[in-house]
């Protein structure tokens, strides 16, 4: 997918018969959702894919086990009906991007005995709602197993715990496989490109302004119909179409913390069960290290959300409870915060107990919004999106929905023993041809033939990724700007803030070559880089 290509076609293009404003998952599932159906799209997004809350997730498919507590304690069916349709999805997307998601078992250790019945009985549940597409059966066990499985884990009064399994996957790249497989049904994306401008006709949005960030030029672009899909934008987008337009999102951040593999050595993940407030906690492996989060603060809009002192210590003090180890700041190695849009209820401060289901409106003058939700049931709201849009804007689409079973770039030709073959035919480390085989999938093979002929050089010692990738991303992921390759492209930065800083000059040598960045440009990718990791993405 070449950004350049893209670009030049939504600007000579004539008219669309859909603009999608926002590169996250929702965005871009729109995307593929309707480009698959036979409709010509555009896509625009203001940052890069998966900049904002659908590349700052917990990396968790699921259906949402704190939900299910509160469908089953208030009888509530949205909460029901949210886990229900994430489980669906989650059995969808592990089916269709087999090379970025997995199977992972999930470990509640409990430290009261009522707990265990309890605990376990609503999982059992939770299995039974997943039906032919579960992963896995829970099953309680006894004190001395969950020690085994959890070392580490404060060993005082604990009583047993019950494991079940969830998915887990590459969030940033899942969107920006979405991005790519749109593009391969014919969509026209492109990602640093904001509508300043929605055009309108008798009262009728018939298009809108945009600008290329990274160019500066501006030009119209004409679409049948506008679907607003900016996540926690929503709102702000809804205001080009009409400054009085009430707000229908309320936005919860939550936080993440990266702690070196030490502090989680295995690869079962660690759920905490209820904190002070009531909120679920996890401990996950991530790319070779332990993931913590996630907060759920009432917070304001903003691009770039900002890591507090306060949800650190949050974090860290309820993590403290149950490690034997304590865990310091200092320990912390990467921090980001992510912003979720929620549906809007009356005025809370809890925003936990917001129900997580999405919504589509569509205003007076044709702008189709679809907000709210979660990232595991991204396809389903794309689906209603486009179902919607279709029966709107009076679009003539060739097929119904068609992503139920269509895999998405990379999975196509998956293998599983992948890597194997990258280490016996290139040479690579295992860690790499793990990392090559899990982020590319079936077109590993091509960075590895790139790795190859430049003696598959690593970026950065500790870390598996190569300077291959580099070019990679440079021709066939849409990179803009530097940021795009050490945060979505590749992890670094969200996984080791030193190690982004450390090769950061090496990464702008790399892209000015391929893309050819005068001097000056890559003095202001370093600039905005080295900002962006030092607060925290």
């Amino acid at each position: 997918m070449n950004r350049a290509a893209h670009v030049n076609r939504l600007q000579q293009q004539g008219e669309f018969d859909l603009l999608v404003i926002g590169g996250g998952a929702t965005g871009c599932g729109i995307a593929l959702d309707a480009a698959s159906r036979g409709l010509d799209v555009a896509l625009v997004e203001k940052n890069d894919f998966a900049e904002g809350t659908s590349g700052r997730s917990t990396k968790l498919l699921h259906g949402g086990v704190r939900y299910l507590e509160l469908a089953v304690k208030h009888l509530d069916r949205e909460q029901y009906n949210l886990v229900r349709d994430g489980l669906r999805e989650r059995g969808l997307l592990l089916h269709n991007a087999p090379h970025l998601t997995r199977r992972l078992p999930l470990l509640i250790p409990l430290y009261s005995w009522w707990q265990l019945p309890y605990i376990y009985s609503g999982l059992r549940f939770y299995d039974f709602l997943a039906g032919k597409r579960g992963i896995g059966r829970s099953r309680l066990l006894g004190r001395k197993a969950v020690l085994s499985r959890l070392p580490g884990l404060k060993a005082a009064g604990l009583k047993g715990g019950v494991l079940y399994f969830d998915g887990q996957f590459n969030d940033a790249r899942t969107v920006l496989a979405l991005a790519m497989t749109a593009a391969e049904q014919g969509a026209a994306l492109a990602n640093h490109v904001e509508v300043k401008g929605l055009l309108k006709e008798r009262q009728r949005i018939v298009g809108a302004e945009l600008i290329d960030h990274l160019s500066g030029v501006s030009w119209e672009l004409r679409a049948r119909g506008v679907i607003n899909a900016s996540g926690p934008f929503s709102d702000s987008v809804r205001q080009l179409d009409d400054p009085c337009a009430s707000p229908l999102l309320q936005i919860s951040s939550g936080i993440h913390l990266v702690l070196p593999k030490q502090f989680l050595p295995v690869e079962t993940g660690m759920v905490i069960p209820r904190t002070d407030d009531g909120r679920i906690l996890f401990v996950l492996p991530w790319e070779g290290h332990a993931l913590v989060g996630t907060t759920d603060e009432v917070a304001a809009v903003c691009d770039h959300p900002r890591v507090t002192a306060e949800e650190i210590s949050y974090l860290l003090r309820h993590l403290n409870k149950y490690l034997d180890v304590q865990v310091r700041e200092e320990d912390i190695l990467a921090a980001w915060s992510g912003l979720r849009p929620l549906a809007r209820a009356e005025a809370t401060e809890n925003t936990s107990r917001l129900v997580r289901d999405h919504f589509i409106h569509l205003s007076r003058s044709g702008l189709l919004t679809v907000s709210g939700g979660k990232w595991t049931t991204y396809r389903r709201m794309a689906e209603d999106a486009v179902d919607q849009a279709v029966q709107s804007f009076s679009l003539s689409a060739h097929y119904g929905c068609r992503t139920c079973d269509l895999p998405l770039s990379g999975g196509g030709n998956y293998l599983k023993d992948g890597a194997q073959v990258l280490v016996g035919n290139y040479g690579l480390t295992p860690e790499t041809a793990r990392h090559l085989h899990c982020a590319y999938g079936d077109r590993a093979v091509a960075v590895a033939d790139l790795a190859h002929n430049t003696g598959n050089r690593l970026l950065v010692a500790g870390h598996p990724y190569l300077e291959a990738e580099i070019s990679y991303a440079a021709h066939y992921e849409a990179v803009g700007r530097a940021i795009d390759v050490l945060a979505r492209r590749l992890p670094l930065a969200l996984l080791d803030r030193e190690a982004a800083l450390s090769v950061l000059p090496r990464v702008i040598e790399l892209l000015a070559t391929e893309l050819s960045w005068t001097d000056v440009r890559g003095e202001e990718e370093l600039q905005l880089a080295r900002k962006r990791i030092l607060e925290g993405i």
